[in-house]
């Protein structure tokens, strides 16, 4: 135990100047502002797939907008049970109150994981990440305010434990410039992480707005109609600080709020769910239209006279969209758990491009939603084109600005629902494939259950196994690679794999032997694809195949992209031809090289080609970020001229689940439509 004499400094700050500030210029300003503007340029250089048991990432909708409310995990590969997490923290609201700060990070991490269906709020466990600058005047006991208002305050009003944590008490930086001693402190901060099991991770609730149909908008404002500004983003842009921020003002309403909307997702009542955070209203609703490509017409009369506070207050709350016909039903299970007073009717959403604001008669603000789409988007487009490949950049911002972009979108050749398995599946003979893998390697898991729910047995088979002789590949019918960083990808994606088959003979003489012999088949996805477009010499008909190198964005891409399967000899991909659907995307070397033009039409004229990203109107592109590596001809698979051998850098693996997509058409069952690839396979085995 530690005993440390500190001494309180009281926090002050000067009422918001807000002479000549208009909420046009404010809209903008705040949504340029980095701790609101869209953040893409962090999100798709991490893997978001991996595993095939992401239910929910960051990215959202066809348009796949970065402003998910909570991660959402299945617990299996066969689930609909899983788990939840989410982050809180308000880390300027300690500039003015240290115990408020803290209270509104337990508070956002709720308001942000309340949108997935979890039941009790007494399930959700709290992780408290506490970062101070120890010593500094007024920070210790500021820290001590913190803890107490959350340890001993509100999370024991609300019925929820914190197990875990850590702290980093070193947040200050001293340097010498100029022969001037300089330092820099950082507020005091509190990073909550909230978890939870999840019941059904498809009831799962988007920002997404659905303006197809009647509905209506609601704001649930837990902060009492107070719509405090200090230490929000709008004071932040107009480089103030202001004196009274948001608080958590009641625990018992928060705690009334979690329990309706979780009533509200069991019964899946909310067509669309986004908490009110660093922003405010505005923002709030701004990223709900993004989301849903969609404009808003909202009126604020009931917020109060003051049109900045209504909109950038940054108290605790939510937006919720219902179907016009569940209003009454919705707002009653509102009023049933004390939150009548907080409920406001805003308006509608609506389709087009408009975002309109209003008090009553009086127009508050009007803005193509496009525009505010491009405002929003231009820190992650600087920022990327400081990183990766400017031009790049360029693309992608450019494609933002198009209306008339249809998003994501499917158009199917065959019925994903008949299983062509069945019949082969109830014969009781399971044949067997090699689920092979290298150190490095991260997707055999949910490779192996594709391949075991089509009616194999996988097996696990390391290369160490295939070195020492312990395993041999006659055992098997069929061999996938997997996808992951092999050997950490320093030779080049795939290449150390393929040189450890390559130069050791009898390992190399097996796989040589596999590749020639009837009746067997082969995929290579990812980093499989990768060394096994290196192993061309051992597979017949696959001397025009290409390599695979550096993405032209030089970065790595996790994409959600979508492609269409180009008719050719792969009889992985029998009966799918002209098939149009997202895949999941992630990798650093997907851009296809060829030795010259001539190389590549030697490819084409083959009928090699297997996959091709293609754009949201259905067009073979080199776009990005619609074909995140750049290939030539939008090429992304390709397979041998017997078609027993085919190879891949998208994971079917990962989305042969519907629930595991980022983004799917509602009617879509258990299966995706991928799942045929590893149906046919069971098929052409018989």
């Amino acid at each position: 135990k530690m005993t440390r004499d500190v001494t309180s400094q009281q926090a002050k700050g000067d009422t918001l100047v807000r002479d000549g500030i208009t909420v046009a210029d404010a809209v903008n300003r705040v949504l340029h502002l980095p701790t609101v503007a869209e953040k893409t340029f962090l999100i798709t250089i991490g893997d978001r797939s991996v595993t095939g048991m992401v239910a929910r990432d960051q990215m959202v909708g066809p348009w796949q907008i970065p402003v998910a409310n909570c991660a959402v995990t299945t617990a299996s590969l066969d689930s609909y049970y899983g788990e939840a997490m989410s982050l809180g923290e308000r880390a300027p609201v300690a500039l003015l109150d240290f115990a408020a700060s803290g209270r509104l990070a337990v508070g956002e991490a709720l308001t942000n994981i309340a949108a997935t269906q979890i039941g009790s709020l007494k399930r959700i466990k709290l992780s408290a990440n506490w970062m101070a600058a120890a010593g500094h005047p007024g920070e210790d006991a500021g820290l001590y305010e913190a803890v107490k208002a959350v340890g001993e305050e509100l999370c024991p009003a609300l019925g929820i434990t914190i197990p875990v944590g850590k702290d980093s008490m070193s947040m200050k930086t001293r340097w010498q410039q100029d022969s001037e001693q300089r330092e820099m402190t950082s507020p005091l901060s509190l990073v909550i992480t909230a978890f939870a099991r999840v019941e059904d991770v498809r009831r799962t609730v988007t920002p997404q707005l659905q303006p197809q149909q009647d509905n209506a908008l609601l704001l649930i404002d837990l902060g009492q109609g107070q719509n405090a500004l200090g230490a929000t983003a709008l004071s932040q842009v107009y480089r103030q600080l202001g004196d009274k921020p948001a608080d958590v003002r009641d625990a018992q309403q928060l705690a009334g709020f979690f329990n309706a909307i979780q009533t509200l997702v069991a019964d899946e009542k909310l067509l669309a769910y986004h908490d009110r955070s660093d922003g405010g209203l505005l923002v709030t609703l701004a990223e709900m239209a993004f989301t849903g490509h969609c404009g808003v017409d909202v009126d604020i009369a009931a917020l109060g006279s003051d049109a900045l506070a209504a909109l950038f207050n940054e108290e605790l709350g939510a937006v919720i969209q219902v179907a016009a016909q569940d209003r009454a039903l919705v707002e009653k299970v509102l009023a049933d758990n004390g939150l009548a007073a907080c409920v406001h009717y805003l308006g509608h959403a609506q389709t087009g491009d408009r975002f309109v604001i209003r008090s009553g008669d009086s127009a508050v603000y009007s803005e193509s939603r496009t525009t505010l789409r491009t405002w929003w988007a231009e820190t992650t487009w600087q920022m990327q084109r400081l990183r990766d490949n400017p031009q790049c950049a360029d693309q992608e911002h450019d494609a933002k600005k198009d209306d008339n972009d249809p998003g994501l979108n499917v158009n199917l050749t065959f019925k994903p629902e008949d299983d062509i398995a069945a019949p082969f599946i109830a014969t009781g003979a399971r044949p067997k494939v090699a689920v092979l893998r290298e150190q490095g390697v991260n997707s055999h898991v949910e490779m192996a259950a594709a391949w075991h729910r089509a009616g194999f047995d996988a097996v696990d088979v390391h290369m160490s196994d295939l070195l020492a002789g312990r395993r041999g590949l006659e055992d098997f019918q069929a061999l996938v690679a997997c996808g992951g960083f092999s050997y950490g990808d320093v030779l080049g994606a795939g290449e150390g794999w393929a040189k450890s088959i390559l130069f050791n003979s009898r390992v190399r003489d097996e796989f040589e032997t596999f590749f020639h012999r009837p009746q067997t088949l082969a995929l290579g996805v990812c980093n499989g694809c990768q060394m096994m477009s290196n192993l061309r010499e051992l597979i017949p008909g696959s001397e025009n195949w290409p390599r695979f190198v550096r993405n032209q964005s030089e970065r790595f891409e996790a994409r959600f992209s979508l492609v269409e399967v180009a008719a050719s000899p792969s009889l992985l991909l029998e009966g799918m031809a002209g098939s149009r659907m997202p895949i999941a995307v992630s990798h650093g070397e997907g851009f296809v090289e060829v030795r010259d033009n001539a190389h590549l039409a030697a490819l084409e004229h083959q009928g090699l080609v297997a996959l091709r990203y293609v754009d949201n109107f259905g067009k073979v592109t080199q776009n990005y970020p619609a074909n995140p590596n750049g290939s030539p001809n939008g090429i992304t698979a390709v397979s041998n001229e017997s078609g027993r051998v085919t190879i891949m850098m998208p994971h079917p693996e990962r989305v042969f689940r519907t629930v595991s997509n980022s983004w799917h058409p509602a009617e879509w069952g258990e299966d995706s439509p991928w799942m045929r690839i590893f149906r046919n396979a069971r098929k052409q085995l018989g």
